[in-house]
């Protein structure tokens, strides 16, 4: 049954790099790949030999002498007791893991809507001067970089790529654009414990202190991002002036308001983590409750639960939001995590990686991990490694992996929450960014492995 599993995934992952091709929307495989592989395990269940614990980061001791299921219906006996019971915990687990980071995108994307709704982005277009394409690469690539190490690499794209959307129109320039933003974010999450989920992952489970990550990440990653767009700026794309379109955007008194609150409730969800100690999308839908509460205020309207006929509200900023956010990202996304969290749960992952360190160097294990980010969602890649390691807190090894698994995940479009959400916003195909963005996010991921070992 593994191979059976491990075969859905390889034809689904490749269905999904031929989405143009085939004229089948990427989230179709991802869902259906997704049904089969979790499918297959429930048929196969009483086969399997290994589980892995995701919670723990470690394989379950005996898991081949577990009985099919419990012992009794009303035995009191804990979910470790079969492996049924582990069955359901595992992927309640994974399924509440991957809601959590869905439901932040929801918020964070919708906060984004609802600043677009009073042209908010309009108010950082008449800073942005220039007409020069090399001197804005530079611009969103800095911005990209700082950005997301405050307010995550995935809520930076998506308020980068709004912002460019109101700079430039042609859809080929903004690709080009978009790609590098997905480098220079994720190379600002990799040295912030709040930058990416497995920054994170290792800053909470004790791995990492904030201070040292940064100490010892940013330069790496700086080089990671500065490097491909320096090349970058060398290319004919990036060659010349941005043609206006000639259509301005009506200015809203409201606007810049807008955008500083909107902004400033993003940054307040690492700080409202950090206080409360809950995950991070319970920060976000405070702070969309708070954006779309003055949103509502402004725009005029009356807001009822109780009243479902004032068309007024169902017209309102936040329901417009809503009705604009890129669900099929969203649905796509669903269908990636937890597919590979299959692959996980039956400790396939964890043993290949064991295996492969084994064999090889533990430099080469952490550098060959970050190419593996690129392939395989970076989240139960840090899950794994964690298992394996048993090194001290701030271990160079740790810092390593923080970047590997940060950066790496630049190389391919799907490799990274970023790359996934640039896809479905700018229609990326996977074939393009392989092309035209790949070769760069390798130079980048590679001068900044090599700084690490040097240092």
């Amino acid at each position: 049954m593994e191979i059976f599993i491990v075969s859905i995934f390889v034809l689904g992952y490749t269905l999904i790099t031929l989405e143009h091709s085939l004229k089948v929307d990427k989230l179709i495989p991802a869902l259906i790949m997704m049904a089969l592989a979790w499918a297959g395990i429930a048929f196969g269940l009483d086969s399997f030999g290994t589980w892995f614990d995701s919670a723990h980061g470690k394989l379950v001791d005996g898991f081949a002498n577990l009985p099919l299921h419990s012992l009794g219906e009303h035995d009191e006996v804990t979910y470790s007791a079969s492996k049924s019971g582990w069955l359901e915990h595992t992927l309640l687990h994974h399924f509440g893991k991957t809601c959590e980071i869905l439901i932040f995108l929801v918020g964070a994307m919708t906060i984004v809507e609802i600043t677009d709704h009073f042209n908010g982005f309009q108010t950082i277009k008449t800073f942005v001067k220039t007409n020069s394409k090399k001197t804005l690469l530079w611009i969103v690539c800095i911005l990209g970089f700082i950005l997301s190490a405050i307010i995550d690499n995935l809520t930076a794209t998506i308020v980068l790529i709004t912002i460019l959307r109101k700079i430039v129109s042609d859809n080929n320039l903004r690709m080009w654009y978009a790609g590098m933003i997905i480098i220079a974010a994720n190379a600002g999450g990799a040295w912030s414990p709040i930058g990416d989920v497995t920054t994170t992952m290792l800053w909470m489970g004790n791995k990492v202190t904030a201070m040292e990550l940064i100490k010892n990440l940013l330069l790496p990653s700086f080089v990671c991002m500065a490097l491909p767009t320096l090349i970058a700026g060398f290319l004919p794309i990036f060659k010349g002036n941005i043609e206006s379109d000639g259509n301005e955007e009506k200015r809203s008194k409201n606007g810049p308001f807008m955008l500083a609150l909107g902004l400033g409730m993003i940054v307040f969800v690492p700080v409202f983590k950090t206080i409360t100690h809950l995950p991070p999308y319970v920060g976000m839908m405070l702070s969309l409750g708070i954006v779309s509460l003055v949103a509502e205020i402004l725009s005029n309207r009356k807001f009822s639960l109780t009243q479902v006929e004032d068309h007024g509200h169902v017209h309102g900023p936040t329901f417009r939001a809503l009705s604009k956010i890129e669900m099929p990202s969203i649905l796509f996304f669903l269908g990636i995590l937890m597919t590979v969290a299959a692959l996980e749960s039956l400790g396939l992952i964890f043993t290949f990686g064991k295996e492969v360190n084994a064999m090889i160097s533990e430099d080469l294990f952490v550098t060959l991990l970050g190419v593996g980010s690129a392939i395989i969602d970076n989240v139960p890649l840090v899950a794994a490694s964690m298992g394996m390691f048993q090194e001290p807190i701030d271990s160079e090894v740790w810092h390593f992996i923080a970047y590997a698994a940060g950066t790496g995940g630049s190389m391919l479009i799907i490799g990274s929450a970023a790359g996934v959400v640039a896809m479905g916003m700018e229609r990326i195909s996977f074939f393009w960014y392989l092309r035209n963005i790949t070769l760069l996010a390798t130079i980048g991921y590679i001068a900044g492995v090599g700084l690490i070992l040097v240092l």
